[in-house]
């Protein structure tokens, strides 16, 4: 078993440094070892055997691929391809066939279509049009931070807890994991109250300094401190607290 399985793997296999096509190592198989280096580091026909799924009798998905890009002179080739020339190589069908399509424009797509932009977080009015709409009358408390890059663009929105209808306490520690994990320059902290009245409670503003001094230890400054109610906010900065 282990002769053959070697001789597979030779055959598949291709010439020195990072072709666009070789086989696996013995005994790991292309889903496996994208798990466990990465998908850049396999080449084009174990990536097209993930796409297939599985070969025929007598075939292998990595020897299905192969064949494919064989058959359609590598991966440009493979571009050209229309769906009857897939389904003219054994093996492929009508199935498969759909499958290569659908992961080629999945990546022709990501490549023609420009990423909308991320709002900026300039001033305490940006970031209550960012985040009134989603929040505003909520009947329970949701806490949560606006992660910014260094020029205050949204990174990402995380809600860090849900609460009742009056309260929901948040950790320092929690902010700021997420805050680390995103490579955040800076953030901005915001919860909505459900009665719809935004004035802060002593409990918000003791927890808006703590997490100011956090922020000063971390390097990663909290802008602002943005309560919403009903249509209305308050932001810690504009009335000096921040």
């Amino acid at each position: 078993m282990e002769r053959a399985h070697a001789g597979q793997s030779s055959a598949e296999g291709s010439a020195e440094g990072r072709p666009p096509a070789r086989g696996p190592e013995r005994g790991d198989r292309p889903r496996e070892k994208l798990v466990r280096v990465g998908a850049t580091s396999l080449g084009d026909n174990e990536l097209l055997a993930i796409v297939l799924g599985s070969g025929t009798a007598g075939t292998s998905a990595l020897g299905l691929a192969n064949a494919v890009l064989s058959t359609a002179g590598g991966l440009q080739g493979l571009l050209r391809m229309t769906p009857d020339d897939l389904r003219g190589i054994s093996g492929v069908g009508s199935a498969r066939s759909a499958q290569i399509l659908a992961a080629l424009e999945l990546g022709r797509r990501s490549l023609i279509r420009k990423p909308p932009p991320r709002a900026q977080m300039g001033s305490p009015r940006d970031i209550v049009a960012f985040l009134l709409p989603e929040y505003g009358g909520r009947p329970v408390e949701h806490f949560g931070v606006v992660l910014l890059d260094t020029k205050h663009r949204v990174l990402r929105t995380v809600i860090l807890s849900v609460g009742g209808s009056d309260s929901t306490p948040v950790q320092p520690r929690e902010v700021f994991r997420h805050a680390t994990a995103a490579a955040a320059a800076a953030l901005v902290v915001f919860h909505n109250h459900p009665s719809g009245d935004p004035t802060p409670s002593g409990d918000d503003i003791a927890l808006t300094r703590r997490l100011m001094a956090a922020g000063v230890l971390m390097g990663t400054p909290v802008l602002d401190h943005v309560v919403i109610g009903d249509g209305r906010y308050c932001s810690f900065k504009e009335i000096g607290i921040l």
